[in-house]
């Protein structure tokens, strides 16, 4: 696998493609304390600039763990693909009309009363630091390369991978 740095707009399209490819993370708060709080959660975008929006229940324990300390860390697993991504960052929650009208989706209504339930917040992630891991060819080829290698008795140098740090 080889390492590849990304930086900038390299790194906000990396970050965007893998996470909204993924659509769930694993979103966890409270970093200081083990174990570490965590929950699925289900990615409505990442946007332009890189950040990461979530539709989120004002009342969760998640919303009241951010308020005490911004600081996340988010898991996202394409598993299907072989892509993953970490993304550590800091929490800001919205709860104004216009961000909530921004970034609502008609599957969010599953979980509130439309988007004018008084319990409705968004959840914004700003990238501090994220490290990724990726297959250039995919899961098949990847799969064939360490079968061919374990059938012949030699090794795979796992060159269709790559990962690094995606620093916007």
């Amino acid at each position: 696998m080889s390492t590849q740095d990304l930086t900038h707009l390299e790194a906000i399209k990396k970050i965007k493609e893998l996470s909204e490819k993924a659509k769930i993370c694993m979103f966890c708060t409270e970093l200081d304390r083990l174990p570490v709080n965590s929950r699925p959660m289900g990615l409505q975008e990442t946007d332009d600039s890189g950040n990461l929006w979530f539709i989120s229940s004002a009342t969760s324990n998640k919303n009241f763990e951010i308020k005490e300390d911004r600081r996340v860390q988010l898991f996202f697993m394409n598993n299907s693909d072989s892509e993953y991504l970490s993304v550590y960052g800091e929490a800001s929650i919205y709860k104004d009309k216009s961000t909530i009208e921004d970034k609502w989706s008609p599957m969010a209504n599953a979980w509130f009363d439309g988007k004018d339930d008084p319990n409705v917040s968004i959840i914004r992630v700003e990238p501090k630091e994220t490290y990724y891991w990726d297959t250039k060819a995919g899961k098949l080829v990847s799969l064939l390369s360490f079968a061919a290698a374990a059938i012949t008795g030699t090794e795979t140098d796992n060159s269709d991978g790559v990962e690094g740090t995606a620093t916007i």
